[in-house]
């Protein structure tokens, strides 16, 4: 059965459009069940912040990959692959229908396309690491350039890391860097649906967001994780959940480096420019079908994409027609 993936910027109504979906999906015996492609709503106790829908408001649906990893835990795609894929399986193992939702472009891209993730070795890291020191990192972009020209015209000669990371993998895999790279091709049938609006609506949408947040106890919340860094007894915050929007922001606060009007302020600015790179990534995708987020049949709509997806009568993504952007 198709996968069904809400994507798109933050605010637009992912969560309750694919609430929708998997209701109006469901048929008797074989329930839709939702799959969470929020990075930071894998973490338990992060809740307000990063809008996760609280149990009692999520319609009996199942919901996968939510509350999966401690916050002093930091975040691996890779791992994040192989178990909701194993979710994948097993709602269609149950002849449900899976809907994917959230955010994350490359979780979601994890998900549903080919890609690998080749592992690491410390030791030959080091290595490459020390080459660097010894002979400089134009000396080991030049091997790139011999090994995978490709991949040394994208990372160019000055981010030492990216040049030390693809020698890894070529070491490690035997083949160029650039074969590992992920590519826009699903791993089973899926078909992605975007919501945009323009970008004043959503401006509006992100400062009614950290309202409701505010009000809903974000500080408290925040305060309360981050306790543990402060001698408390919280659960304490890791470096990737402390990156989160509407975190980093005030425990910031909490540290006395900005007041709160700042820190709400900054909230808001940053969870804007989460957007924007949201849709960035997204829009870079053609496969994703574009629907306006505030459209009164956006439901309607959406189930026609599904219906055609089914049916295999979709238009090819050079026949779809193009997404808005924000504020084009």
């Amino acid at each position: 059965m198709i996968v069904v993936a809400v994507v798109g910027p933050t605010a637009t109504g992912k969560s309750d459009l694919a609430l929708d979906l998997a209701e109006a999906l469901s048929l008797p015996g074989a329930p839709a069940e939702i799959v969470n492609a929020d990075a930071y709503q894998l973490y338990r106790g992060m809740d307000v912040g990063t809008a996760k829908v609280p149990p009692a408001e999520r319609r009996g649906i199942a919901h996968h990959q939510l509350d999966v990893l401690d916050p002093l835990e930091d975040a691996s795609v890779a791992r994040y692959q192989a178990a909701a894929r194993a979710d994948l399986d097993s709602i269609e193992g149950r002849g449900g229908r899976a809907v994917v939702v959230g955010g994350s472009g490359l979780y979601v891209r994890a998900l549903l396309d080919h890609m690998d993730f080749p592992g690491t070795d410390a030791r030959l890291r080091a290595e490459l690491e020390q080459r660097v020191e010894r002979e400089g990192r134009r000396s080991l972009h030049d091997e790139l350039v011999r090994l995978d020209p490709e991949a040394a015209a994208s990372i160019g000669p000055h981010n030492t890391r990216r040049i030390v990371r693809a020698l890894e993998v070529i070491a490690i895999t035997g083949l160029p860097y650039t074969a590992n790279l992920p590519r826009q091709e699903y791993v089973r049938p899926a078909v992605q649906i975007g919501l945009d609006c323009d970008r004043t609506t959503l401006d509006a949408r992100v400062q009614h967001r950290v309202e409701r947040m505010w009000d809903a106890g974000l500080v408290e919340e925040v305060r309360t994780l981050a306790s543990a860094d402060q001698g408390g007894t919280g659960h304490g915050l890791g470096t990737t959940a402390a990156r989160a929007v509407g975190y980093a922001e005030l425990i910031a606060w909490f540290r006395g480096e900005t007041g709160e009007v700042e820190a709400r302020s900054a909230v808001v600015s940053n969870t804007r420019r989460l957007a924007r790179k949201q849709m960035g990534w997204f829009g870079r995708d053609p496969r994703v079908r574009w629907l306006d987020a505030g459209s009164p049949t956006l439901l309607d709509d959406a189930l026609a994409l599904v219906r055609a997806a089914d049916a295999g009568t979709l238009p090819a993504p050079a026949d779809a027609p193009v997404r808005r952007s924000l504020g084009s």
